[in-house]
C-alpha cells in the first residue's frame, strides 16, 4: 500500500500546519506494510506565489520542518517535486488525455471565474494557465509512483477524484498503467484555532508560530483572545480557543486537569503559562532540530538529492514504460499489432463521476459510445469503485440492483458487454 503526501512550500508552518498535517503524517509513516512518498511541492506553489526568495526559503524551511518533526528520510520516499523531471513529462501525457471540461468544474478554477464575474470583469482575468492546469500537475505527482491512499483534507477531494477520471482515461487508451487513487480524509485530525478563535491561518494573521524563538512564542500564546472572566470565576471550555490547543497536545489526564481547573476559576494569565509550558515540552527538541537544519542547507540539499535519486529509480523505469505505450519509442522497436489495439478499443467501458448532488455514479457504455446502464448513487467513490469491481468480476446478477438499464437496452446487453469486459481483463 502505498500512501502519497504533497506539502506546497509557501509560508511558515505553525502549530496548525503541525497538529492538522504534520503529526498525523510523520506517526503515519511508520506504519508496517506501507510505502509512503513526501514532497516538497515547488511546482504548485509558482501558481500561487512570484517571489522567488520567498519559494526558496520555504523550501528550506518546510523541509527542516518535516524532518525535525521526526520524518526519517531513510524509511520514506522524500523529495522535492522539482528535481523529478517525470512529474513535467507525465503532466503532458495526462494533458492530452484530459478534457477541458473535466478541469473546467475544478473548484479553484471555478472559485476565480465566479470572483471576477462578480466584480464585473473578463471571467478569466489574472487566471494563469497554471491555476488552470493545477488538477493534471496533481494527478502526475500522485499516478506517477502509482500511490493507493492520498491523505487530504475535504476541500481537495475533488482533485483525487479527477486523478482517477485522468487515470482511467489513460487506461482505456493505452492499457492498463496507472492505479486509481483514493483519497483518504481523517476526520479525527484536529482543527486547531488561532489567536482569535478562527481557524489557524496566515491568511487571518492569527497564527503561532511552529519554532519561532521560545520568547517570540510565549507572547504569541499571550495573545491569545479570551472573555473577560475574573480570576476565581468559573470559565467554559466550550468555545475556548486556548482549551482547544491545549487539548491538542495533552494527554486526556493533562486535559482533565485543565477542566477542572477552568470550573475552579484559573486566571487566564495562569491558563496561558501552562499552555506555553505544554506545547514547549513537545516542540522545544525539535525546535533546535530545526534550527540546525535551516542553519546548514547544504545538509538539507544532500537529502532531497538522496530522496530525489530513490524516487527516480522508481519514476525512470515507470516513464519509459508510459512513454512507449502513447508511442514515443525507439523507432527500431516493435509496434504494437493495430489488431490488439483494436480489440482494446471495443471493449465496453466503465465510467465513473460524480454529480452535482455531491453523490457518486457509474455509467456502463460500449466501445460506440451508447449508454447500456446507468448507476444509482453512492455515498463515497469506493463505494461506486468497489460496484464496478463486483460487476466486472460476477456480472450483471451482482451488482444488478445498483444498474438502471439505459432506455431500449435489455439486461442482455449489459450482461454480454460484462462477459466481453471480463474477457479483456
Amino acid at each position: 500500500m502505498r500512501f502519497l503526501t504533497g506539502i506546497t512550500t509557501t509560508g511558515t508552518p505553525h502549530l496548525g500546519n503541525y497538529v492538522g498535517a504534520i503529526r498525523p503524517a510523520v506517526q503515519a509513516s511508520r506504519r508496517t506494510g506501507t510505502e509512503n512518498f513526501y514532497f516538497l511541492a515547488d511546482y504548485h506553489a509558482l501558481i500561487k506565489c512570484d517571489e522567488p526568495a520567498r519559494i526558496q526559503r520555504s523550501t528550506l524551511e518546510i523541509a527542516a520542518c518535516w524532518l525535525a518533526a521526526g520524518l526519517d528520510p531513510e524509511r520514506v520516499f522524500f523529495y522535492r517535486q522539482s528535481d523529478l523531471p517525470e512529474v513535467t513529462e507525465l503532466t503532458w501525457l495526462l494533458t492530452c488525455v484530459t478534457g477541458k471540461g473535466l478541469l473546467n468544474r475544478a473548484h479553484a478554477y471555478k472559485a476565480a471565474v465566479d470572483k471576477n464575474v462578480a466584480a464585473g470583469s473578463d471571467p478569466d482575468a489574472d487566471v494563469t494557465a497554471g491555476l488552470f492546469m493545477y488538477p493534471v500537475l496533481m494527478a502526475a505527482d500522485i499516478l506517477l509512483f502509482k500511490a493507493h491512499k492520498i491523505p487530504v483534507g475535504r476541500d481537495q477531494v475533488q482533485h483525487i477524484e479527477m486523478a482517477r477520471d485522468m487515470a482511467q482515461s489513460f487506461n482505456h487508451l493505452y492499457g492498463e498503467h496507472f492505479v486509481a487513487p483514493e483519497a483518504a480524509v481523517d476526520e479525527s485530525v484536529a482543527m486547531l484555532p488561532g489567536l482569535d478563535g478562527r481557524k489557524m491561518s496566515k491568511s487571518y494573521d492569527n497564527i503561532i508560530a511552529l519554532f519561532a524563538p521560545r520568547e517570540q512564542m510565549r507572547k504569541q500564546i499571550a495573545g491569545i483572545v479570551t472573555d473577560s472572566r475574573a480570576p476565581g470565576e468559573p470559565k467554559q471550555v466550550e468555545g475556548s480557543a486556548l482549551f482547544q490547543i491545549y487539548q491538542a497536545f495533552a494527554s486526556q489526564e493533562e486535559t482533565e486537569a485543565l477542566r477542572r481547573a477552568y470550573a475552579d476559576g484559573i486566571a487566564w494569565g495562569e491558563a496561558k503559562q501552562l499552555l506555553f509550558e505544554r506545547i514547549d515540552r513537545e516542540i522545544a527538541p525539535m525546535r533546535e532540530r530545526h534550527d540546525a537544519l535551516v542553519g546548514n542547507p547544504a545538509e538539507l540539499e544532500r537529502i532531497l538529492r538522496e530522496g530525489v535519486d530513490k524516487a527516480r529509480a522508481l519514476a525512470r523505469p515507470f516513464m519509459a514504460e508510459l512513454r512507449s505505450a502513447v508511442g514515443l519509442r525507439h523507432l527500431a522497436s516493435r509496434a504494437v499489432p493495430a489488431s490488439a489495439k483494436a480489440a482494446k478499443a471495443a471493449l465496453p467501458v466503465f465510467k465513473q463521476y460524480r454529480e452535482a448532488d455531491g453523490r457518486h455514479y457509474f455509467k456502463l457504455v460500449d466501445a460506440d459510445g451508447r449508454l447500456l446502464a446507468q448507476s444509482t448513487g453512492f455515498e463515497s467513490p469506493q463505494q461506486a469503485g468497489r460496484t464496478v469491481a463486483q460487476l466486472k468480476k460476477s456480472g450483471f446478477g451482482a451488482g444488478g440492483s445498483a444498474l438502471q438499464l439505459a432506455p431500449g437496452v435489455v439486461a442482455g446487453d449489459v450482461e454480454a458487454a460484462l462477459r466481453t469486459l471480463a474477457q479483456g481483463d
